[in-house]
């Protein structure tokens, strides 16, 4: 796939100012911040059902062009609350789901939790039209389940077995990865039929090998390789990078820095090329 920046192929009115993949894993509480990022953002989320209390508008997406996304982190939501939301902000089209089960300090929910948790969320899906996205899948903590694969294919199998044999709604499959080899990871969920959403990724190699990640050069160098992968990639709808200001980053990976002001890594990203195909 072509990759283009400012240079476009056919009618350079139709050709999108921004990557409509590319996001940002960032609770904003700022409009100036927002204001900073739309040149060359898309949408965000911050792992709530709702923005930040702090922003003074539910839309942005008119003004900036950026759209958040609310993200059901796990099972603890009332439905109709989420049901009222959804129907009375119709710009808001997917729904992001439950975070990194496998991590015991994120989700923490087996495969047969997520599994009897689902329908609630299809129901949600039915009733307002949103597509589904998740679960987000990393590498994890949870005894037995750190693999991605391992706790999807026993999520599945709960699930059809409690189902006659029907798969769940999964419209767009979500993943998260801090390291090398983000192609082959992808690689390995192809199995499941999905588009994906990569909702968190960064390079956080720390091991002391030659490789790690300790300059804003070397994380320039994994974004640029990553985005392009992520940008010419037709599986992968949108993805989003962590993040915006990170405590203690030793591995230079915020794209925020004062209030309003990027940092040398959040001018890169916007400024990366991107596919002229609209997800």
């Amino acid at each position: 796939m072509l990759l283009t920046c400012s240079v476009t192929l056919g009618n350079a009115a139709d050709a999108p100012a921004k990557s409509p993949k590319r996001g940002i894993a960032y609770d904003l509480t700022s409009t100036q911040d927002i204001a900073a990022l739309s040149p060359g953002v898309s949408w965000w989320y911050n792992w709530s059902p709702r923005q930040s209390n702090a922003l003074d508008a539910d839309d942005y997406a008119s003004a900036y062009g950026m759209d958040f996304i609310p993200m059901l982190w796990n099972g603890d939501f009332n439905d109709s609350d989420i049901q009222a939301y959804l129907t009375s902000h119709p710009h808001i089209h997917y729904l992001l789901l439950v975070n990194e089960p496998n991590l015991v300090d994120q989700a923490n929910m087996p495969p047969e939790a997520a599994a009897a948790l689902w329908p609630r969320f299809e129901a949600l899906a039915r009733s307002t039209g949103v597509k589904l996205v998740g679960p987000a899948m990393n590498w994890g903590t949870m005894s037995g389940f750190s693999d991605p694969v391992v706790w999807l294919d026993a999520f599945y199998a709960a699930y059809r077995s409690a189902h006659d044999n029907r798969d769940p709604q999964i419209d767009y499959l979500a993943f998260h990865w801090y390291d090398y080899g983000l192609s082959d990871q992808l690689d390995r969920l192809t199995k499941y039929g999905k588009p994906f959403w990569v909702t968190e990724f960064a390079n956080w190699h720390a091991n002391q090998d030659g490789a790690q990640i300790d300059s804003v050069d070397k994380q320039n160098k994994q974004m640029a390789e990553m985005v392009t992968l992520l940008e010419a990639r037709s599986d992968v709808f949108r993805y989003a990078w962590f993040s915006g200001r990170v405590n203690n980053d030793v591995h230079y990976s915020s794209l925020l820095a004062s209030d309003g002001s990027l940092t040398e890594l959040g001018e890169y990203y916007l400024s990366l090329p991107f596919s002229q195909g609209t997800p």
